[in-house]
């Protein structure tokens, strides 16, 4: 029976938290995203778990939406950012030639500017939806994805067992999806939680500057934004997103950590 290390166990369970709160928000936070409930930066109560921010918001409520936020916007980047590298990955290594060198060179392009710096940029001449977001996001992250998913690529193709597929006449579609993606899949999935803490720490940051989740919907790094100047008269509101951020990234972290220590990127093969 598998054994798992408590390490994981804690981050499989702050992670399951997490998700499981970001999915059933409008059933748990006591009051509305935009509600104004009380007065400024009320302390924590009974009414108010965890005070009111800088408007009287209900700051639990806020946390639980703007948690919902970030993980759907990181979610839905990741999976956009390993759809999109791991194909154009697969298919520059297969492929090879020209097409291996029109995509390698154009990522590294794109990845000797520095994405944030990058993603500012669109952001700021294009309008700042959440669609928006999620399409600089995760078409920026594709070129790391792309570099990985093409580096394991490139050592799976010179196996005996896609050889063996090549003589047998498969195709080049086959050949990605039925003999490299299965044996890749461990550090994909691996990388695949690092990728998501990048996500959940970009779009805070974007927030954080303004060009991130716009008001009136709430995220962690736009709630970081509004309550900063109540550090200066110790008022924690600004620390508890903060702390948010921190521990799903360590708890996501973990779970990659274990997944990655019990598998190998190229654990064999499986035969044609």
């Amino acid at each position: 029976m598998m054994r798992i290390p408590l390490s994981a166990l804690i981050g499989l369970f702050f992670t399951a938290v997490y998700f499981l709160v970001a999915i059933f928000a409008d059933w748990i936070a006591p009051y509305g995203m935009a509600e104004v409930a009380g007065d400024v930066w009320e302390p924590a109560s009974s009414e108010f778990w965890l005070g009111t921010d800088s408007i009287g918001r209900d700051l639990l409520s806020r946390m639980i939406y703007g948690g919902q936020t970030t993980i759907a916007i990181a979610t839905a980047a990741t999976l956009l950012s390993f759809f999109t590298g791991s194909v154009l990955g697969f298919s520059a290594a297969v492929i090879g030639g020209w097409v291996d060198q029109v995509l390698s060179r154009f990522v590294d392009l794109i990845m000797s500017i520095p994405s944030l710096i990058f993603a500012l940029v669109v952001l700021s001449v294009m309008p700042v939806t959440l669609l928006v977001l999620i399409l600089v996001m995760g078409l920026l992250d594709a070129t790391r994805v792309f570099r990985l998913s093409r580096a394991v690529a490139v050592d799976i193709t010179v196996m005996d067992y896609v050889e063996a597929a090549r003589l047998r006449g498969e195709g080049r579609m086959w050949i990605i999806f039925r003999e490299i993606l299965p044996n890749a899949l461990s550090p994909l999935v691996a990388e695949m939680g690092l990728r998501f803490i990048f996500m959940v720490l970009f779009i805070s940051t974007l927030s954080f500057l303004g060009l991130g989740v716009q008001p009136p919907l709430a995220d962690w790094g736009g709630i970081v934004k509004e309550n900063k100047d109540g550090i200066v008269y110790g008022i924690p509101a600004a620390l508890i997103p903060a702390l948010a951020i921190a521990t799903l990234a360590i708890s996501v972290n973990l779970v990659a950590d274990w997944i990655l220590t019990r598998t190998t990127s190229l654990k064999g093969g499986r035969g044609g």
